[in-house]
């Protein structure tokens, strides 16, 4: 029986040659690993931090401008401080508050407050109704009219309050000529006690009615068009689908407005600070319109008292929570009424 002759190839790895067309095994790169390694740890913390590093500057900028000075201000309003010597405290515990409770110009300034509140309030949230209800439709160039009623939200306090100083002027005001040219007397604006609180009240209607009408009217456009189809289907007029489709669909915009402007009309302080520049914080020769803004300022910048300062801010603070309180308990009714 006959053999074949020669050797057999050594087996690959054994000192002979690979076979042709096998592929060639490199060893990874232990610097590329690493490198590898590092870009996903790298990926896994940006996942995980960064979101939280985007929101830092908020709560650092908040720490340091409103926690801390909150709470300061907490804590000075428990001592007898003096704008003289602030880092001299006397603890006086809860004197500050009960003092509150027995000044007749913390009472007259909350009742001012409130006036003021309602009367700029009311007719500015009727009037932003109306005109986002008259956007709504449209208009040739509504683009112009929505930045136009917003115009007055963009102009500076100190600007509007001096031009309409000039409109209540007693013996020059263009509203007293107006009305002298009906047979009405003059009206000394900013020494009447409600003369006064209205003409404020007229500074805070003018800044704010467009920038509400803005909101209204962007809440008006998400009303779906099926709610005023049915109702022009079952006949209601114009007035009738705004009393009975858009009002109630704009229940939690409503609420929301009259909840920011009664915020807004606790820490009014620009218009009655400039209304009458020779008062100067005490609103008025008689603080017919001293606002708590106001009288916060004059206890603590010119009766030179940060103590009682810190007590009045404080009792803002409490009616915020109390105001908070109540749309808090509207919202949740309104839930439960949907």
């Amino acid at each position: 029986m006959s053999t074949t002759s020669g050797t057999a190839a050594p087996p690959s790895g054994q000192g002979g040659a690979a076979p042709r067309g096998a592929a060639t095994v490199t060893p990874p790169d232990p610097r590329e690993q690493r490198r590898r390694a590092w870009r996903a740890r790298r990926h896994r913390w940006d996942v995980r931090w960064s979101p939280y590093a985007f929101v830092a500057p908020f709560f650092l900028f908040f720490a340091a401008f409103g926690l801390f000075p909150l709470l300061y201000t907490g804590w000075a309003s428990l001592h007898r401080v003096e704008l003289t010597d602030p880092t001299h405290m006397e603890w006086v515990g809860m004197r500050n508050f009960s003092r509150l409770w027995e000044d007749e110009f913390f009472w007259n300034a909350l009742q001012n407050t409130f006036t003021i509140g309602v009367i700029s309030t009311v007719p500015q949230l009727l009037m932003a109704l109306g005109l986002a209800h008259l956007l709504n439709y449209r208009l040739r160039g509504s683009m112009f009219f929505r930045v136009a009623v917003l115009t007055p939200y963009a102009t500076s306090v100190a600007a509007a309050t001096l031009v309409f100083v000039l409109l209540f002027g007693r013996d020059y005001g263009m509203i007293n000529w107006a009305l002298g040219s009906v047979g009405i007397d003059k009206i000394d604006w900013q020494n009447g006690s409600w003369s006064s609180q209205f003409a404020v009240s007229t500074i805070v209607i003018w800044r704010w009615t467009g920038y509400n009408a803005l909101i209204y009217l962007a809440a008006m456009q998400a009303v779906p068009e099926d709610l005023y189809e049915s109702a022009a289907l079952d006949g209601a007029s114009r007035w009738q689908q705004f009393l009975h489709v858009t009002i109630p669909s704009l229940r939690p915009t409503i609420l929301f407005t009259v909840v920011v402007s009664t915020i807004g009309a606790t820490q009014l302080f620009g218009e009655p600070l400039l209304f009458n520049g020779s008062a100067g914080a005490t609103g008025g020769g008689d603080h017919q319109f001293q606002t708590l803004g106001l009288y916060l300022y004059e206890q603590g910048w010119v009766n030179l008292h940060l103590g009682r300062a810190s007590a009045i801010a404080w009792a803002m603070f409490l009616i915020l929570l109390l105001i908070a309180a109540v749309n808090w308990l509207l919202r949740r009714r309104l839930r439960k009424s949907q």
